[in-house]
């Protein structure tokens, strides 16, 4: 049996997609992530999720951040469902970390789940008290080129804002 050419044995697992009883976590939660198998494992691609409407509190004052966060990566044998990090984002709803910390949290949390050849997380949050904080941190496999792809992309990195696009 196949669902829109997938075999069912390559969806076991994934418990999200097309649940119509979804239930959201208001705390930090990374067991609700799901994965899939990558078809094109020996392809190296992009996969980029932009994902406009990241809010979490300030560890200090308890104040909301709000962000757009770019998840980039390139795919192993494994791939991240949309609805079930869709809902993982949420879970940073109530929780209280600074923004360096939740981009570098969401990027460790992905790496275990997935392994990927290749990951970066970039937020862009909005400003508060004048200044706005874009943390990036990125991951490439060690002993692979995408280690060194790592390195060159972080000592390269343009910091500089870009116009926020949501589509």
């Amino acid at each position: 049996m196949t669902h829109e050419g997938r075999k069912t044995s390559e969806l076991d697992g994934i418990t999200w997609l097309g649940n119509q009883r979804t239930k959201y976590n208001y705390t930090y939660n990374p067991s609700i992530l799901e994965t899939f198998d990558n078809q094109h494992p020996n392809n190296d691609y992009w996969v980029k999720l932009n994902c406009p409407e990241f809010t979490s509190l300030c560890p200090i004052t308890g104040q909301p951040d709000f962000a757009a966060i770019y998840i980039s990566y390139i795919p192993g044998l494994k791939m991240v469902e949309s609805k079930s990090l869709k809902l993982y984002l949420f879970s940073f709803r109530n929780h209280g970390d600074f923004h360096e910390d939740c981009m570098n949290i969401i990027m460790k949390d992905l790496v275990k789940l997935m392994e990927p050849k290749y990951i970066e997380v970039w937020g862009k949050f909005t400003p508060r008290g004048g200044i706005s904080i874009d943390p990036y941190c990125n991951y490439g496999k060690p002993g692979t080129k995408f280690a060194e792809m790592a390195l060159y992309r972080l000592t390269n990195h343009d910091m500089y804002p870009e116009k926020i696009d949501n589509r």
